[in-house]
């Protein structure tokens, strides 16, 4: 059989990656399964047939090109960078730690993969395994803040712990970064915690925010004027008669960071036709490239039937990677989610809306406990700014209320630890399910779960943090200030 010229290989890899940026994805992978017939021993091209099958949804594909790729190129960090990827999202945990541990032996000194391992093992529920490898890294690096960090979120810091005293000299260290001091003092803050200093907590969360707060400042014009005209661009938006949603039917679950939407999608999702989607960011990041973003957003009522109809279509293409094939129903529990309701109802017929609600002043210190990804819920740093960002979410959710006819329900976090199965019935329910007695032992369904929740999430329902406010009442009272009059239920 004749060889394919190097020329032609080259010209046709490179129109389909071309095709690919400019979203013709389909083709693209096309041109590429048609180039590893003509030329199976290229690793570069079963990596980009991996990439594009992960857009398409076709996971089976997505972990036969990759480990084509491996095979062929097994020391390439990028080839098996994406092969974690692709088990990781298929809940292969034994192939995924065998790839981290090739990609470790590339360069042992090299903390982000070590670390990255560690990080897997928790959100897979190794903790154990995640914290002997985070404490062996701590001991080689001790100046790495974030290492501390990331330790002290998923596990209990016992009194005697050497790795108070190491936090403390490194937290004094007088060339330590702003976001050491940020990483640090999250770490005290939490092991101030667990051994019981409650006066010491928010000595160090103040400086942990501050820290954060420098890197990622906060805008507070931005958020309400985002705000403002997302919900105006939707005024007068009627439902789209001729969509017939997304495939699978889409469950929204929004709440603030800290409510309890991880307790939820978990309950909803250990049905048996219900895939866990967590923070997808989809809908919202599909309805700005179509429509305008945040305070740009054009009048969608104003807008040609063609593009509103291709707004679910765009959606169902960005699903693809989340969906599992088979199953009908994709929970969503991006944050962002609520300020498209009105969008999001229109145009997808199909699709449920599951707010969840939490004490406020539980929220509040929740979020100012927690390190965000950098640059996210900017107000956090802010206990003012958090009461700001609660009540706007209340507003919102109260305009929803009143305006989406159907498909809307509510929950409250507390309701659902006090009275699980009456309150996960409901929630069954209003995701329009039938009842299945599993979805009471979520936490034993397995998979991983990526959210700051992870160790909650591998429990039952419990009621410990109800109320845990009122250990630090004093301390929260600059958020209690600036929420006025407002009733807190």
């Amino acid at each position: 059989m004749q060889s394919t010229p190097v020329h032609v290989i080259k010209t046709t890899y490179d129109t389909a990656l071309a095709l690919a940026r400019q979203g013709e994805v389909a083709k693209a992978a096309g041109l590429l399964d048609g180039l590893a017939l003509q030329a199976p021993n290229l690793p570069e091209i079963h990596y980009q047939r991996a990439r594009l099958a992960a857009l398409l949804g076709d996971a089976e594909k997505r972990q036969s090109a990759i480990d084509s790729a491996v095979a062929l190129r097994p020391t390439e960090p990028a080839i098996l960078t994406e092969a974690i990827a692709a088990h990781s999202a298929a809940g292969n945990h034994d192939t995924v730690l065998e790839l981290f541990d090739r990609l470790i032996a590339l360069d042992p000194k090299a903390i982000k993969p070590q670390a990255e391992k560690a990080l897997y093992l928790q959100t897979a529920g190794k903790f154990d395994e995640s914290e002997k490898l985070l404490r062996k890294l701590q001991k080689k690096h001790p100046h790495d803040a974030e290492l501390y960090r990331m330790l002290a979120t998923t596990i209990r810091i016992q009194p005697n712990d050497p790795m108070i005293g190491a936090m403390r000299r490194l937290a004094n260290h007088p060339r330590l970064s702003t976001g050491g001091r940020m990483h640090i003092n999250f770490a005290l803050a939490k092991a101030m915690e667990d051994t019981k200093n409650t006066a010491k907590v928010f000595p160090h969360l103040r400086q942990a925010n501050r820290a954060q707060a420098e890197l990622w400042p906060d805008d507070p014009s931005a958020r309400k004027a985002e705000r403002e005209r997302v919900l105006a661009a939707q005024e007068g938006l009627g439902p789209l008669t001729d969509s017939a949603g997304t495939d699978p039917a889409l469950i929204f679950v929004t709440g603030l960071p800290r409510s309890g939407t991880t307790l939820v999608e978990q309950i909803i999702a250990s049905h048996s036709k219900v895939q866990a989607g967590g923070e997808m960011a989809t809908a919202l990041r599909t309805a700005y490239e179509l429509f305008g973003t945040a305070a740009d957003m054009r009048d969608l009522a104003k807008e040609q039937s063609e593009t509103l109809r291709s707004f679910p279509h765009k959606l169902n293409a960005a699903l693809r990677p989340f969906a599992a094939k088979g199953t009908p129903y994709l929970t969503d529990k991006s944050i962002m989610a609520f300020l498209i309701y009105g969008l999001l109802h229109a145009t997808l017929p199909n699709a449920r809306f599951i707010v969840v609600h939490r004490d406020p002043r539980d929220i509040a210190l929740s979020i100012y406990k927690n390190h965000f990804n950098g640059g996210t819920h900017r107000y956090a740093n802010d206990l003012a700014s958090i009461a700001d960002v609660i009540k706007a979410f209340r507003e919102t959710i109260a305009h929803w209320r009143t305006t989406l006819p159907d498909r809307f329900a509510e929950i409250r976090y507390e309701d659902l630890v006090s009275d699980p199965e009456t309150q996960s019935r409901h929630l069954i329910a209003a995701a329009g399910l039938d009842w299945e007695d599993q979805c009471l032992n979520f936490h034993e369904k397995g998979g991983t779960v990526k959210t700051l929740s992870l160790h909650q999430v591998r429990q039952p329902i419990y009621k410990s943090s109800a109320a845990a406010w009122r250990r630090y009442e004093t301390e929260l009272q600059p958020f209690i200030d600036a929420w006025g009059d407002t009733p807190w239920d």
